[in-house]
């Protein structure tokens, strides 16, 4: 029984023989291996030509910014999990990336979404405001969530999400999708009630889309990165472990409240 819509079975990423391996048109051995950087051919890979200086700059510029910031949750369980099995690299690095979701790195292709829904309804209105005000709206009255805005440290401003706004306006590629950022940003106080500032999640998406990425490629970007931030933790978990350190530092901040028979006494971690 077939699932899913026929579609033809043909790929326009990839092909090979026993001479010659072609990537998106071009021969990897002659043209691309010591020609072109990783960021170049990642961008190769998703759109399927090179990018122009500044689409090269800015996307490097991303995954730079996005791919380290700490001991975050990502970071915490891959470093537990190459704690708990030091065979299994690649499945510490698997752990991390599943960490990766709406909350936290998957958060950059739903604001691209969001800057997109504000866009349609402004339409060719120079004044982005109006249709950013109407678009939280909606999103308040849904309950939903607004990605990309907020962060429990960078309260005042996140300093990655400005250097990238400057950085595209340095280089030319600054347009609607950065307007439409900052435009729910001006907005959001009289529709939430309070400031809630540009983060990460929201710049990264900006900038990638007037640069001409592909929406529906956005949550690649951040998951890329944060993969190299976890190979530099988990070589340091193997030098300098401090994975279970993490594990009883949980512990003994969590104290257990459930039924308990008399007398019962929680361990002291």
């Amino acid at each position: 029984m077939k699932i899913g819509p026929d579609t033809s079975p043909t790929t326009a990423i990839s092909g090979s023989n026993p001479e010659t391996i072609i990537v998106r048109g071009h021969d990897l051995v002659a043209n691309l291996i010591g020609s072109i950087s990783f960021t170049e051919h990642v961008w190769l890979l998703v759109v399927g030509a090179f990018p122009s200086e500044s689409q090269r700059r800015i996307l490097d510029a991303t995954l730079v910014a996005i791919a380290e910031h700490g001991l975050v949750p990502s970071v915490q369980v891959s470093r537990m999990t190459l704690a708990t099995a030091p065979e299994a690299f690649q499945g510490a690095v698997a752990a991390g990336l599943l960490g990766c979701g709406s909350v936290i790195l998957g958060a950059s292709q739903e604001a691209g979404k969001l800057f997109q829904e504000v866009l349609v309804a402004a339409g060719q209105e120079d004044d982005l405001r109006p249709a950013a005000q109407a678009v939280i709206s909606r999103y308040r009255a849904e309950k939903r969530s607004l990605p990309g805005y907020g962060h429990p440290l960078h309260k005042e401003r996140d300093p990655r999400a400005v250097r990238l706004l400057d950085l595209a306006r340095e280089i030319g590629i600054s347009g609607r999708y950065a307007q439409a950022a900052l435009a729910v940003e001006r907005v959001i106080p009289a529709v939430i009630g309070k400031d809630l500032v540009m983060n990460i999640s929201s710049a990264i998406p900006s900038v990638l889309l007037d640069a001409g990425y592909p929406l529906l490629a956005l949550r690649g970007v951040p998951i890329l990165a944060r993969t190299a931030g976890l190979i530099g933790h988990l070589l340091e978990e193997q030098n300098h472990p401090i994975g279970f350190l993490m594990s009883h530092a949980a512990a003994a901040a969590i104290s257990y409240d459930g039924p308990a028979p008399a007398g019962f006494v929680a361990n002291e971690n």
